[in-house]
């Protein structure tokens, strides 16, 4: 079986982090490694991750896509998993990742992110992730894309892909501080098809708890058209606050 590395960047992640390593703890089969990348935290991230996880790396600067790259430089797995602190896998993530690349005409996988707090269940917003997936790339990119083979990951649906794709695609663009995983998946297409599997993750629902349902729907769906119109990183980092 492929050996998987599992990649969590954090900043300030102590409220999740221990819950999401404490479900990994579990995997069977499990984990090759698993690599905690901090940008610099001031809460007990680090703390927790290293009497938790495998190996804690500090990067010397903050930003997903430069801690995912610095992590997958570390990482010695065939399978890259991109995994964000706040995110619960299934218990047989692994096998769900090998046996999808097992097949040589896929890329990159992904799950359905299923958007939860402590009380609720975001149903319709976890509907519309999982609807853009498909027709973002239909909306944005030209058609023939997306008969491809191309799909939209984002990073609550725990993207994964072959370490040797991933370097020869050019990694995270560590310039763009949002939508890094949807850029990702454009350059990966060459490699194979993306694909999401029909497995579900749960992902924190922080930020629609703070802005609620519309507003969060709606900075959805802007930042996703200002992308896919071709706005700045910086333009786009402007609507999308990070909340912890």
């Amino acid at each position: 079986m492929p050996r998987v590395s599992i990649i969590i960047p954090t900043l300030n992640e102590a409220a999740a982090l221990e819950r999401t390593l404490r479900g990994l703890s579990v995997l069977d089969p499990p984990a090759w490694e698993i690599l905690v990348v901090d940008g610099g935290s001031h809460d007990e991230t680090v703390t927790i991750a290293t009497s938790t996880a495998g190996t804690v790396i500090t990067s010397e600067q903050a930003g997903r896509s430069i801690q995912m790259n610095r992590g997958a430089e570390v990482a010695t797995g065939e399978i890259l998993c991109f995994l964000h602190a706040d995110t619960l896998v299934p218990d047989d993530a692994i096998a769900v990742m090998t046996k999808t690349l097992a097949n040589p005409a896929i890329a990159c996988g992904g799950f359905i992110s299923l958007m939860t707090g402590t009380e609720t269940t975001r149903w319709g917003v976890s509907l519309h992730n999982y609807l853009k997936t498909y027709y973002a790339p239909l909306l944005f990119r030209p058609y023939r894309f997306f008969f491809k083979g191309l799909r939209l990951l984002f990073g609550d649906q725990v993207m994964f892909c072959r370490r040797g794709d991933f370097w020869a695609c050019g990694g995270f663009d560590p310039a763009l501080p949002i939508m890094e995983e949807a850029d990702l998946c454009l350059k990966l297409l060459p490699y194979g098809r993306i694909r999401q599997v029909n497995r579900v993750v749960q992902s924190s629902d922080r930020r629609v708890a703070k802005w609620g349902t519309l507003k969060a729907t709606a900075i959805y769906l802007y930042v996703g058209f200002l992308w896919g119109m071709g706005a700045s990183a910086t333009t786009l980092k402007r609507f999308y606050e990070d909340i912890r």
